[in-house]
């Protein structure tokens, strides 16, 4: 890490493009300068707004390590910039003569930054083909940035193609349909993303078609980033929201209200299961039970067709002291011993949409992954 410094959220910056500058939103997890790639420390929210401006792939790595950035999409975004920045500054730490080994090593780093979310590895992949297509450094810095910039953007267009194909698949539409509540889990809004959300994109955009009634945010323990950062987003917005404890929405679903429970994606199989933040399976096992619908929002690039089912999905496991503290204050003995996966895998038969900005999967199984995605 290079810098730090503290402001207020723009809109996405591109590098000086105004493409979607017609978004209302003012909430975004990164900004690009050419130069350098500033990321808002969500390890702070909602308390303060640091920016953090890194000019090497090694302070990108150790920022998506540090969950300073998070989010799949977001992360898989920050990386490509990474590779960007140490093509632009790999004739001045290795000398011409070595600017492909230093790319190659920068790609390790970021590779080896976080297990499960496959977004990283996609984004890696993508620049790494670039790469490997440059003949010259020049080539590579302008090539590099250029793509890492198309990712960025992409991945917005897809956020909000996603909005579209979600609202259709649930049936409901401006002006005809009764407003809905709806839970859900972690954060997957702009500061996950490249912008406006996935399944909190898709929220926005129930609010946008004052199709919204009212929104159930899970604090999402251990790092609370249904509190810290879902209800800030919402709230900055003038989004109607309730945060309520991970263990309060088996209640809340009994009372009968909530019609969708809509979540993100960490990675998605080729059978339709689904890595997502823990507490997302159970989640699914309540909603099945109340006949609530459950829905995954995620961009393409976190489908992994490789895998067969989400029992070959590697989970990350973080230290046990993220649940004994907060921010430095005891909340269990000292020493007991903790078990802290970050993420858990929903079985596909309990998932009834996985949406992605390709087009909608209903009741997923292998014959309807490998229809959207073989």
């Amino acid at each position: 890490m290079n810098s730090t410094k503290e402001s207020s959220s723009p809109a996405p910056s591109f590098g000086g493009s105004a493409a979607h500058s017609t978004l209302s939103i003012d909430t975004v997890a990164l900004r690009w300068h050419g130069s350098s790639l500033e990321l808002l420390d969500q390890r702070l929210l909602p308390a303060q707004e640091h920016w953090i401006t890194l000019e090497g792939a090694c302070g990108v790595a150790q920022c998506i390590q540090d969950m300073v950035v998070r989010g799949a999409p977001a992360i898989g975004i920050s990386a490509a910039y990474g590779v960007a920045l140490a093509a632009r500054h790999a004739e001045n730490e290795s000398g011409a003569g070595d600017w492909k080994a230093e790319i190659k090593q920068a790609i390790c780093e970021l590779s080896a930054s976080r297990p499960t979310a496959v977004n990283l590895f996609w984004a890696l992949q993508r620049m790494e083909r670039v790469f490997h297509a440059c003949g010259s450094l020049g080539e590579a810095q302008k090539r590099l940035a250029d793509e890492a910039v198309a990712i960025h953007q992409e991945d917005l267009a897809g956020n909000l193609a996603m909005a579209d194909h979600a609202l259709e698949a649930m049936g409901l539409s401006a002006g005809t349909s009764t407003p809905i509540s709806v839970l859900t889990h972690c954060n997957t809004g702009a500061l996950a993303t490249g912008g406006y959300g996935t399944a909190l994109g898709v929220i926005r955009r129930l609010h946008e078609t004052k199709l919204l009634k009212q929104v159930y945010a899970d604090e999402t323990r251990p790092w609370l980033q249904g509190s810290r950062l879902t209800a800030w987003e919402l709230m900055r917005e003038g989004i109607s929201v309730t945060l309520n404890a991970d263990g309060a929405a088996a209640a809340i679903l009994a009372a009968g209200e909530v019609r969708w429970i809509i979540v993100g994606a960490d990675r998605v199989t080729a059978n339709g299961d689904v890595a997502n933040k823990i507490g997302t399976y159970s989640l699914a096992v309540l909603a099945r039970y109340h006949n609530v619908g459950f829905m995954v929002v995620a961009p393409s690039s976190t489908v992994d067709m490789s895998l067969a089912s989400g029992v070959e999905i590697p989970i990350e496991e973080r230290d046990g002291i993220e649940v004994r503290e907060i921010r430095g204050i005891p909340l269990a003995p000292e020493g007991v011993s903790v078990f802290n996966p970050v993420f858990d895998v929903t079985p596909a038969n309990l998932i009834d949409l996985i949406v992605t900005e390709k087009g909608v999967v209903r009741n997923p199984n292998s014959t309807a992954m490998q229809a959207l995605f073989g």
